[in-house]
């Protein structure tokens, strides 16, 4: 009677404590649809993915302003002290012993140059172009993160609708469990079983509220885990729609996925955008091979009190120039960006093999969980029919308690692994989907 008591008040506290935590919290109503939405908006990821782009746009508008003209303008006010000057070269002056230095105390210039590049070994074109594969490179990188996020979703929605079936399932095991140990109560009370029949029913109504302690524990680490993918309030209670995990079937080959692969995988076509600048980089250091020529202009304005002035004094040409020193400091450049490049091209065949493994195995593992699902609604009717005949042949003393309580573990388990291979299935598929780089489709 006392463990009757102590579990009555179990399962009303447990209830209690959930009452009172739905009031504290606040509940949404989310289908799958809505999550993946909400977390891309909310992701930190794709903002990180978002700041390269913007880096990489900032990086090609530097390169390209390299092409403008360099202009500069300078002008110097300065106070001088006395020069002394003397003329070192023949004026001509029949009488020059009168002359007299100028009192020279302050000077004032101005300078104004401009230089345009015509020509500095393709140098600056090949590093746009370098910069502009860059750029197209790291949209394909925010492409590639945002269906790792979208799947990150999708997984924990999946782990979150399996601790809520978990939770339900456990729930109803233990009102069925605790209705038991209250039959066999009164059939040990009236003689009719022994009391090692009801001490073994009590122990598993034990289990099973262990169990329940466990389910609540992953209920509550799954819907934290999705609230701050979401971006929302970590006490939120997440109520998720049951139909977002209905799966269709699908009956495409592997070499359709390959195919899928192979024109959409975003990582893929990153890394060849890389490739194509780093083959860029090598020209760029090439470009120190070669002189630079370049159209200059300026002017000029002297002011010397009493000794000189000079305005208007514009100037224009061409300038070639050549670091001789280039003829030894090249070479390493471009044998840095060549394995560089090398480097490129074999991080791009590592990852070719990667998507083929990564695609074989979602494959199989999407079709895995299909059959899953065939074995496991034959195994839940299995695990009904199991119990019934068991419980029949308990009441007409054929089989041992033990024997219909295993019955009804299996019964439990079954369940439990309907619901987990039908969630573990949708997460396959869009696995799958991921691999083939059409998710985000």
């Amino acid at each position: 009677m006392n463990y009757k008591i102590k579990t009555s008040v179990l399962i009303s506290l447990l209830t209690i404590n959930g009452t009172i935590a739905t009031f504290a919290q606040s509940t949404k109503s989310i289908t799958l649809t809505e999550a993946v939405q909400l977390g891309i908006r909310n992701s930190k990821l794709l903002l990180q993915s978002q700041a390269k782009s913007a880096i990489a746009e900032a990086t090609l508008k530097q390169f390209k302003e390299r092409r403008l003209p360099n202009a500069s303008i300078a002008g110097s006010y300065l106070r001088v002290t006395k020069p002394t000057l003397a003329v070192l070269f023949n004026t001509n002056s029949s009488d020059s012993s009168g002359s007299a230095a100028p009192d020279i105390s302050q000077a004032t210039y101005a300078l104004a140059n401009v230089s345009y590049t015509l020509f500095d070994g393709f140098k600056n074109s090949a590093a746009i172009q370098s910069a502009r594969y860059l750029k197209q490179a790291t949209a394909f990188d925010e492409t590639t993160d945002r269906q790792q996020v979208m799947q990150n979703i999708i997984a924990a929605y999946a782990n979150l609708f399996k601790a809520n079936n978990s939770m339900a399932l456990v729930k109803d095991n233990l009102n069925q469990a605790h209705q038991r140990m209250l039959d066999f109560e009164r059939l040990e009370q009236n003689g009719l079983i022994a009391r090692n029949d009801l001490l073994k029913v009590k122990l598993q109504e034990s289990n099973i509220q262990l169990s329940l302690l466990d389910a609540e524990s992953d209920l509550h680490i799954a819907n934290l885990n999705m609230n701050l993918l979401l971006g929302l309030d970590e006490k939120t209670v997440l109520v998720l729609d049951s139909s977002s995990f209905v799966l269709a079937k699908e009956s495409q080959s592997l070499s359709y996925w390959e195919q899928q692969a192979a024109d959409n995988r975003a990582d893929y076509k990153a890394i060849g955008l890389r490739l194509k600048a780093a083959n860029e980089n090598i020209k760029s250091a090439k470009g120190g091979y070669y002189p630079s020529l370049s159209l200059i202009g300026g002017y000029v304005a002297l002011n010397v009190p009493n000794l000189i002035r000079v305005s208007d004094a514009w100037n224009g040409g061409i300038g070639l120039k050549y670091n001789i020193s280039s003829l030894w400091k090249t070479g390493s450049e471009v044998n840095l960006a060549k394995a560089q490049m090398m480097q490129t091209q074999a991080a791009q065949d590592l990852l070719s093999d990667q998507i083929k493994l990564q695609l074989y195995q979602s494959y199989e593992a999407y079709l895995l969980s299909i059959k899953k699902i065939e074995v496991f609604d034959v195994a839940i009717q299995q695990a009904n029919e199991n119990y019934k005949i068991m419980n029949n042949k308990y009441k007409n003393s054929l089989a041992t308690t033990t024997d219909l309580l295993d019955a009804d573990v299996q019964q439990l388990q079954a369940r439990l692994n309907l619901a987990y291979a039908n969630a573990d299935a949708v997460v396959a598929y869009h696995k799958l989907l991921q691999a083939a780089g059409i998710l985000q489709q």
